[in-house]
């Protein structure tokens, strides 16, 4: 069974860059534009990690990890913020609510991230 990762990202042309990385990784990949959307499709699929941008419509992404860690299926799901906010900018609350990693976009290319996710999901 393929490992599933949601990509929540309200950029779609970034979205689904990633999306056609992870495909040919050979993961299964679904996406959601906003951080409502995304806790939708995080309940349905429950994915094995999901990489999560922070600033989005509708809901952000640190409001989204904070309804998913209310959860019984999404309290200990792994999460990568994957932002172009600075990780000093970065709402303190990610690291309370478990998140280990945290990318921001411009500096890693999607070949870089996909080995990110990798590690993370053998750790």
């Amino acid at each position: 069974m393929a490992t599933k990762v949601a990509i929540i990202e309200d950029d779609q042309a970034i979205s689904q860059m990633y999306r056609i990385k992870f495909e040919a990784e050979g993961f299964e990949v679904e996406t959601a534009e906003n951080g409502k959307l995304g806790l939708e499709l995080v309940e349905k699929m429950q994915p094995d990690i999901i990489l999560l941008d922070l600033m989005m419509p509708e809901m952000s992404g640190d409001e989204m990890l904070i309804e998913l860690r209310k959860t019984d299926w999404g309290k200990d799901t792994k999460v990568i913020i994957l932002t172009n906010m600075g990780e000093q900018e970065a709402p303190t609350t990610l690291r309370e609510n478990g998140v280990r990693r945290f990318i921001v976009k411009a500096e890693m290319t999607p070949r870089q991230v996909a080995e990110m996710v990798k590690t993370e999901l053998t750790t």
